[in-house]
């Protein structure tokens, strides 16, 4: 236990006498001595300031030039959508209104009886269409027209204004729009005439179960009849005569109508600007005043 307890002594620490000076006292360390010109210099020709300014600017110009090139495009795209928006909205409401005009006017001339004054213009919306927007837009007027009149006044009086009045607006659109001779054009819309009146028969046959056809191929062979033995003429003529002799009344009848439609759309298009695409004669290039 004492030999544990027993202290080793310790040497003791003497300070420096008091006159010795402190740099004596620190070991003595070599600082490297840089040179601050000579690093400076090196930086400059590394880099030199003045080039380093000038290609930054340069790469800062080029990317703003980059950046607005991308902003005119992007915005030159999203006009050409705007106007393409805009141009197929203004489209679709002008559709809308002839549609919705023509509808009205033939729901409100049949109510009142008075069809066969207004019968003419019942087209007409259909044609205006088709020559300022298109084919296209000539049977969209011509669909939402039909849907119309089927919402208003049921089936058969949509078939009606399709086959009395659809099919013949959307033929002299047709026509107009691809610039086709006024012969042409005429004896083309007086066959959908006449197709469409003969669809009409049809319908109105099936709906009062009755052969209209037949009652009036029938009259017209009585009257024939009547007519040629008021003559003296003692001759009965066949059914296939009549036939021929009433497809021949109803095309001149379709043609005249036709001739007359053209010549009406023809000057009412004129006076309000919108000049068709056809070659009237010239005696009506006359009657109108314009020069072509």
């Amino acid at each position: 236990m004492a030999a544990l307890l027993r202290l080793r002594p310790f040497p003791l620490l003497c300070p420096p006498p008091p006159g010795t000076p402190l740099r004596s006292r620190l070991p003595a360390y070599s600082i490297p001595k840089c040179s601050f010109q000579s690093a400076a210099a090196a930086a400059r020709a590394r880099n030199p300031p003045c080039l380093a300014a000038v290609s930054g600017a340069g790469f800062g110009e080029q990317r703003r030039r980059v950046g607005d090139d991308y902003d005119d495009d992007e915005e030159e795209e999203e006009d050409e959508d705007l106007g393409q928006a805009l141009e197929r909205t203004r489209q679709l409401v002008e559709c809308a209104m002839f549609a919705s005009v023509a509808g009205l006017a033939y729901f409100l001339s049949n109510s009142l009886a008075i069809e066969n004054y207004f019968s003419c213009f019942f087209p007409l919306p259909i044609v205006i269409s088709s020559l300022r927007w298109g084919l296209e837009a000539g049977r969209k007027t011509a669909v939402a027209t039909v849907l119309l009149l089927f919402t208003l006044s049921g089936p058969v009086k949509a078939s009606t204004y399709l086959l009395m009045h659809g099919v013949v607006g959307l033929a002299m659109g047709t026509m107009w729009r691809l610039e086709t001779n006024w012969i042409v054009s005429i004896m083309l819309c007086s066959i959908t005439r006449a197709l469409g009146a003969c669809g009409y028969v049809l319908l109105s046959s099936f709906l009062i179960r009755e052969n209209i056809l037949a009652l009036i191929t029938v009259n017209i062979h009585a009257s024939l009849t009547y007519i040629l033995a008021a003559a003296g003429v003692n001759t009965i003529p066949s059914m296939d005569a009549i036939y021929v002799l009433f497809g021949t009344l109803l095309l001149l009848n379709c043609g005249f109508f036709i001739f007359l439609l053209h010549i009406m759309y023809t000057i009412f298009l004129t006076k309000l600007g919108i000049k068709p695409s056809l070659r009237p004669p010239r005696w009506l290039d006359k009657a109108i005043g314009v020069d072509r």
